[in-house]
């Protein structure tokens, strides 16, 4: 058998080869999903625990006498702290909305499937390897039949024109198309001026309405069963309303 030294053959070097495999079908679905963290990232994560798995096995080996021993579980629970530094990273929050977690959580994983790997835990690392896919894409069927996971959360950004009654419209469409305002939150924009986050997305009336009028922007936070997109489409057609937009506020995970 091909070896270098102690820890350095080709059990080793297979061991490391099978934690970029999984761990590179792991970031192939995160890849395909258009997440955060994809097909790279979550090689490099499993690939680099291995590595530190298989170091603290056998790197330590020429310095052991009989005055010093070392305990080989050392490296494997610094990984675990420190691979939630990365995780972290992909965690943020927008407004009342936390994004990231599962992909986090998915990093995680991929971090102790590469160092069961190291380990010399093979069945274990494509044991948990196939669990992450049946969480992952399994388990969204039983999601969306839980009841109350056709309630989402949307933020709705409406600018119109001050003083036409345009809130009160808004509101009136928001509950008739099935959704709950959560939250309001206005800021006056000026004499005929769109905001520029209103015409990023969404629709924006050719018209802004009578020279000089006083223009407000408001944010709805929406919670209900509705449909967005026709929601968008009434306000738009409102007279005053010289912009919509629409975003999400659920979690992407």
């Amino acid at each position: 058998m091909f070896v270098l030294s102690s820890g350095q053959g080709l059990p080793q070097i297979g061991e490391l080869a099978l934690a970029v495999v999984l761990s590179a079908a792991i970031g192939l679905e995160r890849e395909l999903r258009f997440k955060n963290a994809g097909l790279r990232t979550h090689a490099l994560v499993g690939l680099g625990a291995a590595l530190f798995m298989l170091v603290s096995k056998y790197g330590f080996f020429d310095v052991l006498g009989e005055h010093v021993s070392l305990d080989p579980s050392r490296v494997a629970a610094q990984v675990v702290s420190g691979i939630g530094f990365i995780g972290g990273g992909l965690i943020f929050v927008r407004r009342d909305a936390v994004r990231g977690l599962t992909t986090a959580a998915v990093v995680w994983v991929t971090a102790a499937i590469g160092m069961a790997c190291g380990a010399g835990l093979p069945v274990l690392a494509v044991a948990v390897t196939a669990g992450h896919f049946l969480v992952i894409l399994g388990l969204n069927v039983v999601v969306r039949r839980l009841p109350a996971h056709g309630y989402t959360m949307s933020h709705l950004r409406l600018v119109y024109l001050d003083g036409t009654g345009t809130l009160r419209d808004a509101l009136v469409a928001c509950t008739r198309r099935g959704f709950a305002v959560t939250e309001v939150a206005a800021e006056r924009a000026g004499h005929g001026e769109i905001p520029d986050a209103g015409r990023a997305h969404g629709r924006e009336r050719a018209e802004p309405g009578p020279t000089g009028g006083r223009t407000v922007s408001v944010t709805l936070g929406l919670r209900g069963r509705g449909s967005v997109t026709d929601l968008t489409a009434e306000l738009s057609e409102l007279p005053a309303v010289l912009a919509v937009n629409a975003g999400d506020g659920t979690d992407r995970d």
